[in-house]
Order: C-alpha cells, then structure tokens, then sequence
C-alpha cells in the first residue's frame, strides 16, 4: 500500500522510531523535535508493511489532536485506508467499547453520557438532599474529589471524609438510576470490561494489533490500566511522549507512567528524539540549564538545528503596571518590524487572574488580542438545551436531559412536578418518562399538570416516530421541534443584547446543521450525541479562528509555540506557586516553566516584579528560585529603568520613523 512519506525527509532517531514497530517501544520527543510527524510517518510505515489498516488505533487526549492526526494521516495514506483506522481520544474509545458492552455492567446500553453542567446540577440536588447546602460545600469540590479518586483507580465510597464519601455512593446511584455515566465512569468502566470479561478482551485485542499512545506523559493510573488490558502479546504498542513537558499532575496524570514503562511493558525500544526545530539555540541552551534540575527524570538534552539567535531577556519590573505597560508596548514596537502580525506575539501567564491588567494595556493601545479559555460552546445554554431535545428523540428513558428541557419552555410542569415523578420513578425502579406515561403517577396531580405532561409526552414521541417509523431525517424533526415549542422567542426573551439574542439562534442553528451532516455520513442520531457529549471535554479552543496576539496560561500554551513570547511573573509563589512548594511538587512547576520557555520559537523575555497587586494589596514579591538556576550565558538580565533610559539604537529609529510615514500617507 503506498505512502507518501520518505526515510530520507527524517532525521537518524526519526527514522529509528518509524521503524521501529514490534514489541513496546516508547519515543520519548522533546519539545519542538518533530514528534506528529514522526507519528503519522510511522502509522504510514506500518501499512506499507501490509499491517491492516482496521487493526491500527492511535489514542490521542483531545479531540482536536485526534482530528489532526487523521488529517495528517489522511495526507499521507489512501483515502480508504485512512478511513479503516481508529484515531480517536480515551473516551471515544471507551465509549465504543462500552456501547457493545456495557450490559454486562447492568447498565441499558442507551445509557447517556452526563456533561459538567449536569453533574453540577445533580450534585446541586444532592448536597440539598444531604445537608451540604449549611455547610456551604460547594459542588465541584465534591465532583473533583470523585473523579481524582476514579482516576486513581481508588472507589469514592472510602474517600477519608465521611460526608464526601457519602455523597459519592449517592452520586453514584443516582447516574446509574438515570442509566447515565460521567467521562470518568467511561475509563472506568471501560477498563473494568476489558478486565473482567475474556470475551470482550480478546474481540478488542483481535481487533486493535497495534496501538499507539500519544502524550503519553499525560496519562493516569486509570489510563494505564486500559492500555494494559487493551494490548496483549506480542506487545505492539508504541507510547510517545515527555516526561519534561508532564505539567497535569494536579489533575492526576502519573509522571511514574512514563518513568517506569519497562514495569508495564518488558524490554521496550527506547528511542530519543532531541533535535528541535522551533526554537533557536539560546532558548533551548536555558531550556535545558532549568530541566537538569529535576530528579528522576529520562535524560535528554534538546539541541537546536538553528544556530545563534537574540538573547533570553530577564526583565526586573517595579510592579504588574509596569510589566504590563512594557509588554504592550513592546507588542506594538515589535509588529513594526518588517513582516510581524499580531499573531506571533505571545503572552504566557501562571493564573487567570494574571491576565487582566494585561488586557487593559493592550485594550488602551487598540492592539488585538485573543485570550484561550472563553466559554465552551457546549456549555451554552441553548446549545445544551437542544441536544437535550436531540437525546429525548434517541432515548427518552434519558433522565438527565429529559429533566433539563421538562419546562424549557414553560410549559406549566414545574420544579414541585419535575421532583415528585422523579421521586416516583425512583420507588417504582422506572425511569422519569415512564412516570410521565403513566396514568397512576399523572393523576395524583392537578387537571392543569397533567394535561401539560400529556401534551409534551406526546410531542416527543410523536417526533421520535417521524425518525423511527417515517425514517424521516433527524436533523428535519428536530428542527421542526425546536419550531414547534417556540423555543427561540422564549431564550430571547432573557436576552439583554441583539449580539446575545444573534448567538442565541446561531448556536441552536449549528447544533442542527451539525446534526444533517452527520445523518448525510449515514451516522445514527445516538453516535451524533455521543460526538457532542465527548466534544464538550475538550479543553482546546481553536486559536486559529481568532486574531490578535495570544494571552495564555502556561498549561493552556502546551503544544504550542510562537515567534516572540513574553513569560510574566517569575516570582515565588507564583512560579513555583505556593501550593506547589508546600505539596512538593515543585519538579512540576520546572517542568512548567520548562514548556513556556520551549514555546519562544525566536525570542523570549521573561519578567518580574518588586511588588503586585494581590486581592486590592500591595504585597512585595521575590524573584523566582528557578531564575539562579538558569546558566546565564545566553541570557541578557535588565531592568524596566534600564531599558526606558537606553538610547534607542538604529533599528528602532528606522522603525519609528518608517511606521510615522506610514501614518502620515494613511491621513
């Protein structure tokens, strides 16, 4: 089967990993040294090897990274054979495991997969239920001490504190009485399949002969687990990843994975990729001065195919005024110069709250800029409102979403109504909808309730048989739906701007269009709603869609680089982040600044301040530890005063006066 690809365009460890494709092999690629396409050339390889394209699955974390690489793949395979593959996240591929399988769990395999605002909503109800709402816990602590515990692979039912223990068995029981599991319950569950049941092992492990890993230093105890079951002898599965660049330990990601994969899988390859392509020589050589410091770690030492290049630049700042002031002006300085768009400027910051007086300082000089992490459209009230819908006309017997839309609109079915054919539904081991089709809950309520709940009974199941016995086009009825129950007039009615109301009916109107191109693919309505329920995990906002210059929080930024970066707030206590010190994890928060440094493809200023606002007070800040242990030979370390009251050299005069002239010819 031909492919597109040459050993001659790779590079001597590249070619070694392509290679490479019996037994376990782990490539370990540094920051900037070309590992997607070491990737994609490898799974090239394997089918010029006459491998067959169904048994090749590669696991990626984000659904945009999965989408990449089949693109990638797609350039450089058959299209038929690129479409044999599986390329797809952990829980895409837990999802299609547990769809076949997830019976044997005692679930009903239309199970509905609850998105974060319905976990939060469920936990809401439960904290009322159980006396949280006195003692102000707040939902997502609960939530994020459930899924640390599943990620370890340790039951929440024996979390130390009683009360969250407790919650937990209730949570718990409650999804499963919804026939509804959260993104941790589709790793956990998947990988307890796997384990328990030969069956559905050996069908998976016939199925998928070579499995690849990617940022493998991103993966949990959990994930682990699933890998191990997942890959039988001979062993073919190929990991690829950085133990420099592992930064989500908070969100339970085991460093150990990578540290220790000969414990996981015997004698494997070792292959290092340490050539880089992004950044120059300076920025690589303090790169790699920080990274040493870490203990235990796989030793590897990036080395540049560019040579030269400016100066790393250490700024001491008075205070986040002035950082923030230099920075803008800077950005603007620097977009003079012949050839620079916004778009390679980058701002990298610890915390959220880092960002909003640079936001104010590029606001005041009119330069645009693009901030990662804005709403997800998946949390959008209407968009989640209307996939609701689209899950009723799957599967009614769907409490969750069933609850969601019961009065969106009004529809004179209130919060009292919603809570005793919940409670009904319970007692009699039934889901929500068949209490609302049943004559012996519908007429313990008023005249007025029961004929609301009679009408929207029999307008979701008159629309799930235009789809089922009509075999009309889903994406046509649910259209029709949302028309039917007036659903647009009634959001825009709580619109307060016509931008608001726009969006509104744009994001209903995606949903819908998302759904007719997925029918024309000849897709099912129920793998529709599974794409979106995945889709509303992604944490990666498309840059490429917006303009400006980048401000972005450290972990946001990896997998990313640009021209010119700027790297705020060095200071202790912000990096390292007091947690970090007092939890020793500090090997983390290098490895941290590790990734913002290896972001700068041409030139790279860090800062630090004196002082900063924290919380309306000034408070004094120190310079951060990691500063003295960068090797200074390719470093410039400088003041804000110094550089204010240099003189200007020539560039920058030619700069200042050729962006004057072209003012004066715009007037």
């Amino acid at each position: 089967m031909a492919s597109s690809f040459s050993f001659d365009s790779l590079n001597q460890a590249q070619r070694q990993a392509v290679g490479a494709l019996d037994g376990p092999v782990m490539i370990l690629a540094g920051a900037g040294t070309g590992k997607t396409r070491t990737v994609t050339c490898r799974i090239a390889h394997m089918l010029e090897k006459k491998i067959p394209p169904a048994e090749i699955l590669a696991v990626t974390f984000t659904n945009k990274a999965a989408s990449e690489m089949r693109e990638r793949i797609g350039g450089m395979v058959s299209k038929k054979a690129a479409g044999e593959m599986t390329v797809c996240t952990f829980h895409s591929l837990c999802v299609r495991l547990l769809r076949g399988g997830i019976d044997k769990l005692g679930y009903k395999k239309n199970f509905s997969i609850c998105s974060h605002s319905d976990q939060v909503g469920l936990m809401k109800q439960l904290l009322v239920r159980m006396g949280g709402s006195s003692e102000k816990v707040k939902p997502e602590t609960v939530l994020g001490a459930i899924s640390n515990a599943k990620n370890k692979g340790i039951d929440p039912a024996t979390l130390d504190d009683d009360y969250f223990a407790n919650l937990s068995v209730a949570y718990q029981n409650e999804l499963r009485a919804q026939n509804a599991v959260d993104f941790d319950d589709l790793l956990l569950f998947g990988e307890k399949i796997l384990r328990e049941h030969d069956d559905v092992r050996d069908m998976f492990r016939q199925r998928f002969t070579r499995v690849t890993v990617d940022e493998f230093q991103d993966t949990n105890a959990l994930q682990m687990q699933l890998l191990q079951q997942l890959v039988g002898p001979p062993y073919h599965v190929c990991v690829v990843g950085d133990d420099d660049q592992s930064i989500y330990g908070w969100r339970g990601a085991e460093v150990a994975n990578i540290l220790e994969f000969e414990r996981f899988f015997d004698n494997p390859k070792i292959i290092r990729l340490e050539e880089n392509y992004r950044s120059t020589h300076a920025v690589l050589h303090t790169a790699n001065s920080l990274i040493k410091h870490n203990r235990g770690r796989r030793e590897k030492i990036l080395r540049s195919t560019r040579k030269g290049g400016d100066p790393v630049r250490i700024v001491a700042m008075p205070g986040d005024d002035e950082e923030a002031e230099f920075i803008a002006e800077e950005i603007l300085a620097g977009k003079g110069a012949v050839g620079r768009n916004w778009e390679d400027f980058a701002v990298l910051f610890r915390t959220n709250g880092q960002s909003r007086k640079l936001e104010l300082a590029l606001r005041e000089r009119k330069i645009p800029y693009r901030m990662v992490g804005a709403q997800s459209f998946y949390d959008r009230r209407e968009v989640r409102d209307v996939l609701a819908y689209a899950q009723l006309l799957a599967s009614p017997d769907a409490d969750v979403p069933l609850l969601r839309i019961l009065n969106a609109p009004n529809r004179g079915i209130g919060q009292s109504s919603a809570v005793l054919a919940t409670e009904w539904s319970r007692d009699h081991h039934e889901s929500v909808w068949q209490a609302l089709c049943d004559p012996n809950f519908t007429y313990s309520l008023g005249a007025k309730t029961r004929h609301a709940i009679e009408e929207f009974v029999a307008l979701i199941a008159g629309a799930k048989n235009r789809i089922e016995l009509n075999h009309e086009n889903p994406a046509d009825v649910l259209h029709g739906l949302i028309k039917e129950i007036e659903y647009l007039p009634w959001i825009e009615r709580g619109c307060k701007t016509d931008n608001e109301r726009q969006q509104r009916g744009e994001g209903i109107q995606m949903v819908i269009d998302s759904l007719r191109a997925h029918a024309a693919k000849g897709k099912k309505l129920q793998s529709f709603l599974d794409d979106s329920a995945l889709a509303s995990d992604r944490e990666d906002d498309d840059l490429e869609k917006k303009q400006g210059a980048t401000l972005i929080t450290l972990h946001a930024s990896k997998g990313l680089e640009f021209p010119i970066v700027f790297l705020v707030g060095l200071e202790e206590g912000f990096l390292p982040h007091t947690r970090s010190i007092a939890e020793g994890t500090k090997d983390e928060e290098r490895r941290l600044l590790y990734v913002g440094i290896t972001r700068a493809q041409d030139n790279l200023t860090m800062t630090y301040c004196s002082k900063r606002i924290k919380w309306g007070q000034e408070t004094g800040c120190q310079p951060s530890s990691f500063i003295g242990e960068l090797d200074d030979e390719h470093i410039d370390f400088t003041t804000y005063d110094d550089i204010l009251g240099a003189e200007p050299s020539s560039d920058e005069l030619d700069n200042f006066f050729g962006n004057l002239k072209g003012m004066l010819n715009d007037i």
